[in-house]
């Protein structure tokens, strides 16, 4: 079967030159110094641009802010079906887990947003219509997995929602391991991903195998309708914001 490309909306982020200037200069200070002592004047200074011309594009450091987190999570997401994608194996729970992790390893931001990580953001935390707030996390959806059960791709004793839950755990967890954990005893991550990949197919892949071409298009399915969900979320906060 011909490979499918991933959908534009997610995959697609139609912003400017000086946008991406203006995000890479806020990652960048929100790592250093973190959201409370960044000033626009600061990522302007560090973007190498005017702070007006910062203006021209976000109304405030809020909404540049949430501007960001969202690029990071749609870059994200797109990067991780890709990377499905071009796996043959891709469609597996196991290698799904695998590129999953990858990508979020290679995506510091989203460790960040999936702690949803104080030292970084401070104040902006406790704002009522941040982020966060308006984006409720989900986690590994119990649908997906008892989807992936249905066509057979995993184990269908399992309880779903028993099942998404731990998914959401030791993924959580392994962006938080450093807050408890000294830093020596923690093994390379490559090792870690390839372990938790491993664990995942042995415990949930059924006895007689799975089919990874099933598993993409269940992936393909849930990724075109979190596109429509993304796009009515963010009309609804558009219309919020002129009334």
């Amino acid at each position: 079967m011909a490979q499918m490309t991933a959908p534009n909306l997610l995959a697609t982020q139609n912003i400017s030159e000086r946008e991406k200037l203006i995000f890479d200069a806020t990652e960048r200070l929100l790592g250093k110094f973190g959201y409370d002592k960044t000033t626009v004047a600061d990522i302007a200074k560090e973007a190498g641009i005017s702070k007006g011309a910062i203006y021209l594009h976000f109304k405030s450091k809020d909404e540049l802010i949430e501007r960001l987190l969202i690029h990071a999570m749609l870059g994200f997401s797109a990067n991780w079906f890709g990377a499905i994608e071009a796996d043959p194996q891709g469609g597996l729970i196991g290698n799904m887990y695998l590129n999953m992790l990858k990508v979020i390893d290679q995506t510091p931001l989203m460790a960040v947003i999936m702690r949803q990580d104080g030292a970084i953001l401070g104040n902006y935390l406790k704002k009522k219509d941040n982020f966060f707030v308006k984006n409720q996390r989900q986690g590994m959806r119990h649908e997906f997995v008892a989807m992936m059960q249905a066509a057979g791709a995993i184990r269908q004793d399992l309880d779903p929602k028993v099942v998404a839950h731990i998914m959401d755990m030791i993924s959580f967890g392994m962006v938080t391991i450093a807050e408890f954990v000294p830093t020596e005893q923690i093994p390379p991550t490559d090792e870690v991903i390839k372990g938790i990949a491993d664990f995942m197919h042995r415990a949930l892949t059924p006895e007689q195998g799975a089919d990874s071409e099933t598993g993409k298009r269940i992936l393909r399915q849930l990724y075109a309708e979190a596109q429509k969900d993304f796009l009515a979320a963010q009309q609804t906060d558009a219309a919020q914001k002129e009334s």
